[in-house]
């Protein structure tokens, strides 16, 4: 099962840059750690302001016992607080069935996708949305923008990781899926995390003030 986890830092008042360093570097190792298990998956910087210090991590786990786990094993989690979000199989989600394209895009997004049918729509109709929806997020798989789709908890809503060169062309992205005129999107642009383990695409990355 795989999970969204939202990890907030918060270092004391008075702690030593020594010390902070000292626990960065046994995280990176246990990120290699758990990366090399197949429990961390990928990590990304969401847009901070100054002073933040905010990460997601998608992690895979049997459950959420065995994820928290996980999580108390991360040398950080002295200093953090963590908010998961688990996730569920997506019909339309590509992994194992298309190989993205290579250099299709440049940047990460993760975009939170929340459909609401209007009740006077027939069944039909929506069934020809839904057929539609499917075969374009084969195509965008396939063009590689769509990287990963699951369910989130709650009626009609999803998340998706995609790609593209810029803000721009996620958005254009987006208003071509057939649902649409039925759905309302969040969108968190990403920037690489030094540990990421999917870090090893080549990715430009653009202007990153992160820490």
């Amino acid at each position: 099962m795989d999970f969204l986890v939202t990890m907030t830092t918060q270092v004391p008042a008075g702690t030593s840059e020594a010390a902070v360093q000292d626990i960065r570097t046994q995280e990176a190792a246990r990120a290699r750690e758990l990366a090399a298990q197949r429990h961390l998956l990928r990590l990304w910087r969401p847009p901070l302001q100054p002073g933040e210090w905010r990460t997601l991590g998608l992690f895979a786990a049997t459950d959420a016992d065995q994820l928290e786990q996980i999580l108390a094993s991360m040398p950080l989690r002295v200093w953090r607080t963590d908010e998961v979000t688990p996730l569920s199989p997506h019909p339309n989600d590509p992994a194992g069935r298309t190989e993205p394209a290579p250099g299709t895009g440049d940047r990460e997004f993760l975009i939170t996708f929340t459909v609401a049918v209007p009740a006077d729509t027939r069944g039909q109709d929506a069934g020809d949305a839904e057929a539609r929806e499917a075969r374009r997020a084969r195509e965008l798989a396939e063009q590689g923008h769509l990287l990963r789709l699951w369910k989130l908890p709650g009626d009609g809503r999803a998340l998706g990781l995609w790609q593209a060169p810029d803000t721009g062309a996620m958005e254009a992205i987006l208003a071509s899926l057939p649902l649409t005129p039925w759905m309302s999107t969040q969108a968190t642009p990403l920037t690489p995390h030094p540990s990421d383990p999917g870090a090893g695409h080549e990715r430009s990355t653009g202007d990153s003030t992160s820490s």
